[in-house]
């Protein structure tokens, strides 16, 4: 089986292409660039789209606008392709990077996004002291997590990052890209404007 998975939650988008479990590449992009490098996993692959087996998509939390990118690319894909689709969580998908590692993902606004999910001050973060915290929040409060007896990785370790081919090994429920839904925690920074 062929498949490609992605995420777009964060602020660096992931994706690989497996065949039956096995990655034949991944990628690194931004998320607004990640179908660009979708088409290059497949053509470093030889394979086309239309081999392609079914989607597995990065259902966040993350930044809303990132996450709707991943989602809507998962969508389009899935519809002119007849493919299916399956969600997984990119706090999920980060966790299963390493045994007991506790996922912290950015949310901005002076908050991280942990399993649970929910979106709180690092300074509220109940931590055992020695507890492994990887993800985009635990290098950006990599102080606040050490004073609380956590370990952070290197800045620069990949294991920050909710690698794609996790979630591709993750996933178990594949249907209709319609069913796939963004893991929202909070509102939405934007905000319509009322007409008088």
């Amino acid at each position: 089986m062929l498949v490609l998975a992605f995420d777009t939650a964060t602020d660096v988008a992931t994706s690989a292409l497996l065949e039956d479990g096995r990655v034949l590449g991944e990628g690194v992009s931004e998320p607004r660039a990640v179908l660009a490098e979708v088409d290059r996993l497949l053509d470093a692959a030889g394979a086309t789209p239309a081999e392609l087996d079914a989607l597995v998509v990065g259902t966040g939390p993350g930044s809303f606008t990132s996450t709707r990118i991943g989602l809507a690319t998962a969508r389009g894909l899935a519809l002119a392709l007849d493919l299916p689709v399956a969600g997984v969580s990119t706090l999920d998908a980060l966790a299963a990077a390493a045994d007991d590692a506790y996922p912290v993902l950015d949310a901005r606004r002076r908050e991280v996004f942990v399993p649970g999910p929910r979106a709180l001050a690092p300074d509220d973060l109940e931590l055992d002291p020695g507890t492994l915290c990887i993800g985009s929040g635990a290098v950006r409060y990599r102080a606040t997590l050490e004073r609380k007896g956590a370990f952070v990785p290197p800045d620069d370790d990949p294991i920050h990052l909710p690698h794609a081919r996790l979630h591709a090994s993750l996933a178990t429920a594949f249907g209709p890209a319609d069913d796939v839904l963004p893991l929202y925690v909070r509102a939405p920074d934007a905000k319509v404007r009322a007409t008088t």
